[in-house]
């Protein structure tokens, strides 16, 4: 997608599968979530190259992984058009500084309009100040006035049960 000196931004190929997966779980040990990762290799070579439920794009600095970001599409019905919710945005701590999550963010935005999204949506961690602080100096607006709200598939059931 894009190439900058060093850096290249590139769509994932199948082939990337491990590749993905390891990140997501530096990610998750950064956000100390690591024990929340079950996803396995099938799982993201299933949903994400076998059913396109997600799509990524890899940063390459000096042809070695350094970042990816992970989304899907999502829709308005007020913009009345589709957009993308990006689920993560990850640069490996050793490539920080280097511009790589910016170049990751504009590369989506750029795949956004191309795609005539409405917007790209994404949350950030509460404690997370120097994400907080990147975004906004991207010119990102928080939504400080929505609360996000969950329903994890383990409860899915008992929900469905007790609300027949």
């Amino acid at each position: 997608m894009e190439n900058k000196n060093n850096l290249v931004i590139r769509q994932a190929k199948p082939n990337d599968v491990s590749l993905i997966l390891n990140l997501i779980k530096q990610l998750a040990e950064y956000e100390k979530l690591l024990h929340e990762v079950v996803a396995t290799e099938n799982d993201i070579r299933e949903n994400v190259f076998e059913k396109e439920f997600a799509e990524v794009l890899i940063a390459e600095f000096d042809n070695k992984p350094a970042g990816m970001a992970l989304f899907f599409y999502n829709f308005s019905t007020f913009v009345g058009k589709p957009g993308i919710y990006l689920e993560d945005l990850f640069v490996l701590p050793e490539y920080r500084g280097n511009g790589i999550g910016k170049k990751l963010l504009l590369s989506l935005i750029k795949y956004a309009k191309e795609k005539n999204c409405g917007r790209v949506e994404w949350c950030v961690l509460d404690w997370n100040k120097p994400a907080i602080d990147f975004y906004k100096n991207l010119g990102a607006v928080s939504m400080d006035e929505w609360n996000v709200f969950r329903v994890t598939g383990d409860k899915f059931s008992k929900i469905l049960e007790n609300n027949a």
